[in-house]
C-alpha cells in the first residue's frame, strides 16, 4: 500500500511539473543555481540562427567562459524561434543580447547599447534556390512559396522580402522558426526558394553537404551585435565586453571558440571584438526606405 501511495505521488508531481513547464521556449544554462544574494544574474539572449540544440552547443561554453572571466553571472535564455527570443527582449526579460533586431527607430528608443560584435566576413541577405532548381531569376518566384526563418529576421527576411516587394513580385511567405528549419524545407522541396543570411546558408551547406544557387544578394553588412540593456550598470557592461573581446587572446578561450565554431559551421577564426555600434548604420538606413509592413 505504501508503494502505491508513492506511485500516486510521483504521478501527481509529474502532472504538476508538466503543467508548470514552459512551452518549448527554453532557458538553457550552464550556470550554478546557488549564488550570493548580492550577485545579480543577467540573462543573455542570442537570436536563434540555428536549432535550439545547436545554439546551446555554441553559446553555453561561451557564456560560461565570459561569466567566469568577467565575474558577471550570465545565463542563456533562448526561445523556440527567433521571434520568441526577440519577444523576451522587447518584454525586458533579458539584459544582454546578440541581435540585429533592435535598430528600427522605435526599438532604438529602448536604449540598447552595442558593445561588441562577432568578427566574421560581411554577410548578405539573399534569396536562394537548390542548385538543381529550374528557377534562375527572382521574377520567377511570383506566386510561389518562399520560406524565411521568421518575421524578426532582419538579414534573412526583411532585407530579401523588401526586394521582392519593391519589384512587385507577389510570393507566399512561409516562416520556419530558424534558418535550419527554413533550409530543411527548401532542400526537401516544400518551398521554391528561401530568404537567408549568406553566412548561415553557407554554414548549413557545409554541415549538410547541400548546394544552392543565389538569385539575389544584398549589399554587405556586419554580423549581429552584442548589446546591453540600458538598465545594466556600466561596470558590468564593461566587464562582459572585455571578456568577450579578450576571449580569443586567451589560449583556453580560443580553444573554446574553435571547438564551438565547428558545431555551427563557422571558421576557426570567428571571434568577438569591441564595437561602438557605428558599423550598424546600414541597418538603420534600411528602415528609412523599407516597405511599411517591414518597419
Amino acid at each position: 500500500m505504501k508503494a502505491n501511495h508513492v506511485s500516486i505521488a510521483k504521478r501527481l508531481l509529474l502532472k504538476l511539473m508538466l503543467r508548470c513547464a514552459l512551452p518549448l521556449a527554453s532557458v538553457l544554462s550552464l550556470m550554478p543555481t546557488v549564488q550570493a544574494a548580492d550577485e545579480p544574474t543577467y540573462r543573455f539572449s542570442p537570436v536563434n540562427q540555428a536549432s535550439i540544440a545547436l545554439s546551446a552547443d555554441y553559446w553555453n561554453p561561451i557564456v560560461a567562459y565570459v561569466s567566469e572571466k568577467s565575474g558577471v553571472k550570465l545565463v542563456l535564455k533562448i526561445g523556440r524561434t527567433s521571434a520568441d527570443t526577440t519577444a523576451y527582449v522587447l518584454a525586458q526579460e533579458v539584459e544582454f543580447v546578440f541581435s540585429n533586431h533592435l535598430f528600427s527607430p522605435e526599438r532604438d528608443k529602448l536604449g540598447w547599447k552595442v558593445f561588441g560584435r562577432r568578427l566574421t566576413p560581411p554577410i548578405h541577405g539573399q534569396l536562394i534556390v537548390p542548385a538543381d532548381s529550374a528557377i534562375t531569376d527572382i521574377a520567377q518566384l511570383g506566386g510561389k512559396d518562399v520560406v524565411y526563418p521568421g518575421p524578426e529576421a532582419f538579414v534573412s527576411y526583411k532585407v530579401p522580402y523588401a526586394q521582392l516587394l519593391n519589384q512587385k513580385i507577389d510570393t507566399k511567405v512561409v516562416f520556419a522558426g530558424n534558418t535550419d528549419g527554413a533550409l530543411a524545407q527548401l532542400f526537401s522541396g516544400k518551398v521554391a526558394a528561401a530568404g537567408v543570411n549568406s553566412q548561415l546558408a553557407e554554414n548549413y551547406g557545409r554541415r549538410e553537404n547541400k548546394k544552392f544557387r543565389v538569385l539575389w544578394s544584398s549589399e554587405p553588412m556586419h554580423d549581429l551585435a552584442l548589446m546591453a540593456a540600458a538598465k545594466v550598470p556600466e561596470k558590468d557592461v564593461q566587464a562582459v565586453a572585455k571578456a568577450f573581446a579578450g576571449m580569443h587572446k586567451d589560449p583556453r578561450g580560443q580553444a573554446i571558440l574553435q571547438e564551438v565554431s565547428k558545431h555551427v559551421g563557422l571558421t576557426q577564426e570567428a571571434h568577438f571584438i569591441s564595437s561602438d555600434g557605428s558599423e550598424y548604420a546600414p541597418y538603420r538606413k534600411f528602415y528609412q526606405t523599407a516597405p511599411a509592413q517591414l518597419r
